[in-house]
């Protein structure tokens, strides 16, 4: 695969063989980002449980101390009482079946999280199909399925992300921005590696992290040291 310059450049700095701890790793991470734009900090972590069985299944939500650095379009499908305080928590968008019919009529997607209250999932559910696959159904795992939609819009303009096992049993999830600088992009690694780490299921056995890799959007991977996380 062929590498530009700058990422040959930032590669040499990268020890490949080693895995680095917490503070050093998000040092590099700085370090290595050259593009002209602010670039996200994602993690990729490889765990050693099997998707497939419902019982080891890794998934949940976790707030960020220093958020994600991106700014967090929320959608929610509510009536009445609920609705007037998803509007006052600072939600963009609030509304029931004239927001089902756009999104189905319209082809809308301009929104990054929705939340729903419990009795609206009969609606909502009629998006399956289509939100689904983006990611973005509500679920109450993810706690965007709630009677208090106004903590959980308060709670996702504040950073909160959801983490979630793909099919080849890797969590990919950003944990923010090159210009948080070192020590916030620590504090928000250590927090989400805690939430995964207390999320193993019971079922699994043998090593849990087999790997973690933290990279920024345009930069090489690093390898970090997980060992005194489990």
């Amino acid at each position: 695969m062929f590498r530009g310059k700058k990422y040959q450049e930032s590669a040499k700095l990268i020890d490949k063989s080693a895995q680095y701890e917490a503070a050093e790793g998000m040092d590099l991470i700085c370090k290595t980002a050259k593009a002209k734009f602010d670039e996200t900090v994602e993690l990729h972590v490889k765990l050693g449980v099997d998707s497939r069985p419902a019982d080891q299944q890794v998934r949940g939500a976790i707030v960020l101390p220093h958020g994600t650095g991106k700014t967090v379009r929320v959608l929610v499908f509510a009536k009445g009482d609920k609705a007037d305080a998803a509007r006052e928590a600072g939600a963009d968008y609030v509304g029931d079946m004239d927001m089902v019919e756009k999104i189905q009529k319209e082809n809308w997607f301009d929104f990054d999280v929705v939340i729903a209250s419990p009795d609206m999932m009969g609606v909502v559910g009629r998006l399956g199909k289509v939100l689904g696959p983006k990611g973005l159904m509500p679920s109450p795992k993810a706690g965007t399925v709630t009677p208090d939609v106004a903590k959980a819009v308060q709670e996702s303009k504040a950073g909160k992300i959801e983490y979630r096992l793909d099919k080849t049993n890797i969590i990919h999830c950003p944990i923010g921005k090159v210009s948080f600088g070192p020590e916030k992009l620590m504090d928000n690694y250590n927090a989400l590696m805690g939430a995964i780490v207390k999320a193993k299921p019971a079922s699994a056995k043998g090593q849990y992290i087999k790997s973690c890799v933290a990279a920024t959007t345009m930069g090489p991977g690093v390898k970090m040291n997980t060992a005194k996380l489990v």
